[in-house]
């Protein structure tokens, strides 16, 4: 069975087999997948999805409702928490994040729709052969990072688009030989 070059580990072929680039609308799946992008950025996703138990823990299951309303002391005890990511940016990131969520549904009903119409309303579909060749970033992921730093969000650029992009299934990036490209 071929997978993309990325899946080298059991953690990481899991999450390939079964999750990323799953194409969803579901609201929790959006914003936990947002909050994981941005803890990914300078580690590896290695790092991140060993330490998703505790995130889901820490970030109340990335229910956006319930981190909205986190405070200081609750951040802080996130932050000074060894099991986690101890980046303070990203911390107060996901709780930001979370309150910007909520004010878009307010506005437009569902952030996940929201994202997929302001994306065209389509999955696109790279037409990679190798792993290396997927960019890092593109057009369609800048243009997410500027509505939605318009909007708020912070630590969103376009590099944490795309990959926000492709673990929802907004993007089809697996490789043509992969066995999830046509899943």
């Amino acid at each position: 069975m071929h997978r993309c070059g990325w899946a080298t580990s059991k953690i990481l072929i899991s999450y390939h087999d079964k999750e990323w680039g799953v194409f969803t609308l579901d609201e929790r799946t959006h914003f936990e997948q947002l909050c994981l992008s941005g803890f990914q950025a300078g580690l590896s996703w290695e790092i991140v999805l060993k330490k998703r138990d505790f995130l889901r823990a820490a970030f109340a299951d990335f229910d956006p409702e319930l981190v909205a309303g986190f405070d200081e002391a609750r951040a802080d005890d996130i932050i000074e928490d060894p099991r986690g990511i101890r980046n303070r940016r990203k911390v107060r990131s996901a709780i930001n994040n979370a309150r910007r969520v909520l004010e878009i549904r307010r506005i437009h009903g569902s952030f996940a729709a929201y994202v997929f119409q302001n994306l065209g309303g389509k999955i696109r579909t790279g037409d990679w052969t190798r792993w290396e060749d997927v960019p890092a970033s593109t057009d369609e992921s800048q243009a997410l990072s500027d509505l939605l730093r318009k909007a708020g969000f912070t630590f969103f650029g376009p590099t944490i688009a795309y990959a926000y992009m492709q673990s929802v299934g907004l993007v089809n990036d697996h490789i043509v030989t992969c066995f999830k490209r046509q899943s």
